[in-house]
């Protein structure tokens, strides 16, 4: 009795083999076997007596095949006059793109007419390397899917902050929300997508010192940091654009949160603006700031009578840097330059009105929102209550 033929041919069982192995024991010999439309006992048959086939060490094409291979390579003039990858430049592929996935696209749209095997050969490639791109198919298109997803997670934290996070906040601020995403891929997506956070520009200088009034001593000494609030505060003075003239903000930064406690806006630059900014971090912080050290530029301001006297009724301890270099107030700077690329965005507003509310929104979202790296990514105020309630929990212990 003779055995009658497999239904299967030659060529099938190959590929089949071939499937399966590219998915290098990912994938189940049922799953494979459901995908290819055999049964999963047939699909293993099929591979052990390919392991035991010794690995042949040439192909030789039959004159049939011969005939095909020169068919298809004169069908197609992309594909160069030997075996091997197109030519580059060639009508099948764009210049520099011969290694891209564009050769296994061929091949899907190809196979029903010309087979995998022969098309394979003609382009020089493995069927295997074939077969496990096909079988990443899936997990291309579920990538892919997927950041589009975050590519809009991504848009809507740029957009919420008015287009001020770059990659570093973004990354923490979708981490906040319990996305675990890796800050390399949102760069990667930020960058293809041409999403970007606002740049510095450069800014007017507003210190005006006064070198007839002997400077209060450096006690800062460029170490702006503070193991709790009100130790040390640091303020400065900037300039916003309104109409065809300036406004100019004062502020009182505390250096244990970054945390904006004070700030004054007006259309001038007398010590009443700077003083107006100190009362207000006085009164923020319950009036109580005995010792407190606040550092400055020595611009007229702050080296005036009347801010002294002010200094003084509160128990502030004035410190004041060089004159000329804006290290010694790096944080104050630092302040000014995220709220004119990040807040402000150089926007040249029509009325103080428009100033003083951007102004408000622009500090609320600084203190109540925005993301510092030297705060670990937690906003000024997340950033007081972490630290106050460690500190309840120290002193209970």
């Amino acid at each position: 009795m003779t055995t009658p033929p497999s239904k299967y041919s030659d060529e099938f069982r190959r590929d089949a083999v071939a499937l399966y192995r590219a998915s290098e024991g990912r994938r189940t010999f049922a799953a494979v076997a459901k995908e290819i439309g055999v049964n999963h006992e047939t699909l293993r048959n099929w591979v052990r007596a390919a392991d035991a086939e010794p690995v042949p060490t040439g192909s030789a094409l039959s004159a049939d095949e011969r005939a095909e291979l020169a068919r298809l390579r004169k069908a197609e003039p992309g594909v160069a006059g030997r075996e091997g990858d197109p030519a580059p430049g060639s009508d099948l592929f764009r210049p520099g793109d011969e290694v891209r996935s564009r050769r296994w696209d061929f091949i899907s749209a190809h196979a029903g007419e010309f087979g995998v095997q022969r098309l394979c050969e003609v382009l020089g490639v493995a069927r295997s390397r074939y077969y496990a791109w096909q079988a990443g198919a899936r997990a291309r298109a579920e990538r892919a899917a997927a950041e589009t997803v975050l590519v809009r997670e991504i848009r809507a934290v740029h957009e919420e902050t008015r287009g001020v996070y770059g990659v570093p906040r973004v990354h923490a601020e979708l981490r906040s929300q319990g996305r675990v995403v890796n800050r390399k891929r949102i760069a990667r997506l930020m960058r293809e997508h041409g999403i970007v956070g606002r740049h510095l520009r450069k800014r007017c200088r507003t210190t005006v010192p006064d070198r007839s009034v002997p400077p209060a001593p450096d006690l800062i000494g460029r170490d702006f940091t503070a193991d709790r609030p009100d130790v040390r505060w640091v303020g400065d003075i900037t300039y916003l654009p309104v109409g065809g003239s300036w406004m100019y903000l004062a502020t009182v930064i505390d250096l244990h949160s970054r945390r904006l406690v004070g700030w004054s806006l007006a259309d001038h630059m007398r010590t009443r603006l700077v003083a107006d900014a100190l009362e207000a971090a006085v009164a923020a912080r319950g009036g109580r700031v005995d010792g407190v050290i606040f550092h400055s530029d020595r611009g007229s301001q702050y080296g005036s009578a009347e801010f002294a006297r002010i200094c003084r009724r509160h128990g502030v301890r004035r410190s004041m840097g060089k004159v000329g270099s804006s290290y010694d107030n790096a944080a104050a700077e630092s302040f000014f330059a995220s709220l004119k690329r990040e807040l402000m965005h150089a926007v040249r507003r029509a009325s103080q009105h428009e100033v003083r509310l951007d102004v408000f929104r622009g500090i609320s979202f600084y203190n109540v929102r925005r993301r510092h790296s030297t705060l670990g990514y937690l906003s000024p105020i997340q950033f007081e209550q972490q630290t106050a309630a460690s500190r309840r929990i120290t002193l209970a212990a």
